[in-house]
């Protein structure tokens, strides 16, 4: 499926990920539909879209993916559907878990079943690590046991199932890709990064739960746009759930020092404090499967992510 001239839905379309991802998508000159409630759970996501106001290849429309009737009808004549929409956050869920286990698991179904209705030719699912939970091996592959320590991550893994079996039932075809710890401009204020270069601009002390000896498979946000539109582009293949990441880890005490270096903050001390429940130790992608079948290969380093990250949050904070 070429993704040009097409009509795309993206729900969760305003978020960090799907803003980027619609981005990318009107650049390839399609007809973009964002499909976003703006969920409290936190502010500004308008202005991740704003640039496209008044575009007429880009339709907004403000609704919730468990309104089933406002979504059916929005998917009408839809060619693709990226399915973005999420309660998402790791540790919220273990505070929220009905709201989590709705918005993913309903909210994953009714796209589906609307996307049956509608004919649409293919859905992308964007799932987790967070469904592998403590890895038995390293880097993880997508046969690896799935064993989710959150809510989030458990409601994930059964949206997972639900695709598998539309995707085997007459229903659309389905991508299932499991992000790993994404970062970059937009990046949600939930978010570690965000949260320490929130602090560090304060002159607060950065907090690290945990001992910072963690590792984290981040990926920049372009390599993960990049390999969400080779999934889509895909034809034909057997191969149904690929691994996002950057192939690589890295300890989060040294994500932190990173960051005190490039923000020149170094007299700033860290605050240690203990682990929160539903914190995986690491996380670590084995991304073969997605390069032999997408061609999928992130070159964003992690220096040149948190330098372009950086400059979109004094930016931010300037205006």
């Amino acid at each position: 499926m070429k993704l040009n001239r097409l009509k795309v839905m993206v729900t969760g379309g305003a978020g960090f990920i799907g803003s980027h991802l619609v981005d990318r998508l009107i650049e390839m000159k399609n007809h973009v539909i964002v499909y976003d409630n703006f969920d409290e759970y936190y502010a500004g996501k308008e202005d991740n879209i704003r640039n496209h106001f008044g575009n007429s290849h880009f339709t907004l429309t403000r609704a919730d993916i468990l309104d089933y009737t406002t979504l059916s009808k929005a998917m009408n004549e839809v060619d693709l559907v990226f399915h973005l929409a999420a309660q998402a956050g790791v540790r919220y869920s273990m505070e929220n878990p009905t709201k989590t286990n709705t918005v993913n698991t309903t909210g994953t179904l009714n796209v589906l079943t609307a996307a049956r209705e509608n004919k649409v030719g293919k859905v992308i699912f964007a799932s987790s690590s967070s469904v592998y939970g403590s890895p038995q091996y390293l880097p993880v592959d997508e046969n690896h046991p799935k064993n989710p320590l959150s809510i989030y991550g458990a409601s994930k893994l059964t949206a997972e199932t639900y695709c598998q079996i539309y995707n085997d039932s007459k229903g659309p075809p389905t991508v299932i890709l499991r992000y790993h710890t994404v970062y970059g401009p937009r990046q949600r204020p939930d978010m570690a990064i965000h949260i320490w270069t929130q602090r560090l601009f304060s002159k607060k002390p950065p907090v690290i739960y945990g001992d910072g000896t963690q590792t984290r498979d981040f990926t920049y946000i372009d390599d993960i746009i990049d390999g969400t539109i080779k999934a889509a582009e895909i034809e034909n293949s057997k191969e149904q759930i690929f691994n996002l990441g950057s192939g690589s880890r890295v300890q989060l005490i040294h994500v932190l020092n990173l960051l005190l270096g490039l923000t020149e903050k170094e007299g700033i001390h860290m605050v240690y404090e203990e682990a929160k429940h539903g914190d995986v130790q690491d996380t670590y992608a084995d991304i073969s499967k997605a390069r032999q079948f997408l061609g999928f290969s992130p070159s964003a380093t992690l220096e040149q992510g948190l330098n372009m990250f950086l400059q979109w949050f004094k930016q931010k904070t300037r205006a």
